[in-house]
């Protein structure tokens, strides 16, 4: 089945008129963008005012399940945790005398970098928009379709940055050597140099990980000439702790670590969660109109 003209009009007359109608199509199309943009925008602020100081706060517990290993709560404020009392009971942490558990006290504000990356990227988000409603050229295709990939990417950025990995800023324990007048002030003042504590942000939960670290290489019992070390013969020896990070080596203060024991424990945000829902929704949103304005301008686009 073919579609035919009547009358007949010349090849060069109906490729005018088609490009006549991609014209107008663009047109109608890129008018409708603009009207989205302030929605956009709306969502997107709903997301800042979950993240910001004013948002009530949320307080987090952090207990490992199935032992006692971790077991305290966490108050976060904005980007920020505000306080936090957590009780560590580790085969490798001695607690204090009388003890029965190692205090770990979050008596200082602590920045939760994947947090402020997450704030500095929505604001670079409603910048975008404000260049296209107010800045740029809103008949422009080429204007509207770059602003509308540009928003599309920093909002995937921004879902990132909830979600974690290896690139995000805040995510590896070791990546910015902390000195030991800040990891003090943070913690509390009795935190030993072989402990560890890291928080950061996965999959929208506030996410701690313990761990307890020794000199690279160091045993933990001096080998007998059969491979078992007096202790082990005696039956008391520690059972090995088993993790991921077990045969790695990291550096930590300047020195050459090993993990001896490792333990991650998470807490589902609401209001996270929240904000990486919406994200979602959004980045759809805007991938959505991209792909509509690419195919009325012929263009090619890689989602």
């Amino acid at each position: 089945m073919s579609a035919q003209i009547w009358p007949p009009i010349s090849q060069d007359e109906l490729n005018e008129k088609v490009e006549e109608t991609l014209t107008a199509e663009l047109t109608w199309l890129l008018s409708i963008v603009q009207e989205t943009l302030p929605s956009l925008k709306a969502g997107l602020q709903e997301c800042l005012s979950l993240l910001s100081l004013d948002n009530p706060a949320s307080t987090l517990p952090l207990t490992s399940h199935r032992s006692e290993s971790v077991k305290g709560i966490v108050t976060r404020v904005g980007t920020r945790i505000t306080k936090g009392d957590i009780a560590l009971r580790l085969p490798t942490l001695p607690p204090p005398r009388g003890s029965p558990s190692f205090p770990l006290h979050i008596s200082y504000p602590l920045v939760l970098p994947q947090l402020a990356h997450l704030l500095a990227l929505l604001n670079t988000t409603l910048d975008i928009i404000d260049i296209a409603l107010y800045t740029g050229d809103p008949n422009n295709g080429p204007f509207v379709s770059s602003q509308l990939k540009l928003l599309s990417d920093t909002i995937d950025e921004a879902r990132q940055a909830l979600k974690g990995g290896e690139d995000i800023p805040g995510c590896q324990w070791n990546a910015v050597d902390p000195s030991a007048s800040e990891i003090q002030e943070t913690f509390g003042p009795d935190l030993p140099p072989t402990l560890a504590p890291h928080l950061s942000i996965s999959d929208s939960s506030l996410a701690l990980t313990i761990r307890t670290l020794v000199p690279a290489g160091s045993g933990q019992d001096a080998l007998s000439l059969t491979g078992l070390s007096l202790r082990t013969r005696l039956g008391l020896a520690q059972r090995p702790q088993v993790h991921d990070e077990l045969d790695q080596v990291f550096e930590w203060r300047g020195e050459k670590v090993n993990v001896k024991e490792k333990v991650k424990v998470e807490s589902q945000d609401p209001s996270l969660m929240a904000v990486g829902a919406k994200l979602s929704a959004l980045g759809h949103s805007v991938k959505s109109w991209r792909l509509k304005v690419a195919v009325v301008m012929g263009e090619d686009v890689d989602l």
